[in-house]
């Protein structure tokens, strides 16, 4: 069975809008946006008609910025409207995220909806990404969030459809590393298609999914017993493990792309 995604992506009208933002963003901050990306259900493929887009983008200061005792503040996160939610993390943080395995950023870096990207700081980052994968504490990061949004949004007999999958994105994606595939992808037809075979729950998700793609953010409806079914049986046989201890890996990589960017000596 072939999975409808993607049917509320970004039009070029919103496109130039992000980029204008950007833009405008770099001059408030005196900042070089290198990377920007689409992370929300737009982004996983399953927006609905008036679904906002969550704009996440990577930045780098002048070299002066990082020559100072304390370290500033590191998050740039723009007034959110009805409509766009922009934030985005300063360079040096994100590659201490990297290197501590956090999944989000991964997850960032196969986002199909890209707004803005330095191709040679994005491809220096990339050809080191995956020595930083850690499958022990993506699988407790994505289950652990789908325990959270399952207790938090399902537990009504009536419940909103876009919180489904919520839970579902991160369960197939625990499914997926427990498999041996590295990173999940981030779209879910590509999750969707690695770790679930044709049958019920497989027709359950996609009439789920095209009854999501037609109707507004806020739409409920009644709880799903296949879906509640596979999503039990997931949580309980992937039961919480403890965190798994730090990811300790070689700075040095991180270190030469840090002041390669910083310093604009990207090879």
């Amino acid at each position: 069975m072939k999975i409808a995604t993607g049917l509320h992506g970004v039009d070029e009208s919103m496109r130039a809008r992000v980029r204008a933002v950007l833009a405008q963003t770099e001059a408030e901050h005196n900042i070089r946006i290198v990377f920007a990306c689409e992370s929300g259900s737009r982004g996983w493929g399953f927006a609905s008609p008036d679904s906002d887009y969550d704009v996440r983008f990577l930045y780098v200061h002048k070299p002066e910025w990082y020559l100072r005792v304390e370290s500033p503040r590191d998050v740039i996160e723009k007034p959110i409207d009805a409509e766009l939610d922009v934030c985005g993390w300063e360079w040096r943080k994100a590659l201490g995220l990297l290197k501590r395995a956090n999944p989000t950023l991964i997850d960032w870096l196969d986002s199909p909806v890209i707004y803005r990207q330095d191709e040679e700081v994005m491809a220096g980052l990339r050809a080191i990404g995956d020595r930083f994968f850690s499958p022990e504490r993506a699988r407790w990061h994505y289950r652990s969030m789908a325990h959270k949004n399952f207790q938090h949004y399902l537990q009504n007999d009536e419940v909103r459809l876009k919180k489904y999958f919520y839970v579902l994105r991160p369960l197939l994606a625990v499914r997926w590393i427990e498999a041996g595939k590295g990173a999940p992808p981030m779209r879910f037809d590509r999750l969707l298609e690695g770790t679930v075979q044709a049958g019920p729950l497989l027709e359950d998700i996609a009439e789920l999914l095209s009854a999501k793609q037609r109707a507004g953010e806020a739409q409920f409806g009644p709880r799903r017993p296949v879906l509640h079914a596979f999503i039990e049986h997931e949580l309980a046989r992937a039961e919480a493990r403890l965190a798994p201890p730090p990811h300790k890996q070689d700075d040095s990589l991180l270190d030469a792309l840090l002041f390669k960017t910083v310093m604009g000596k990207v090879a």
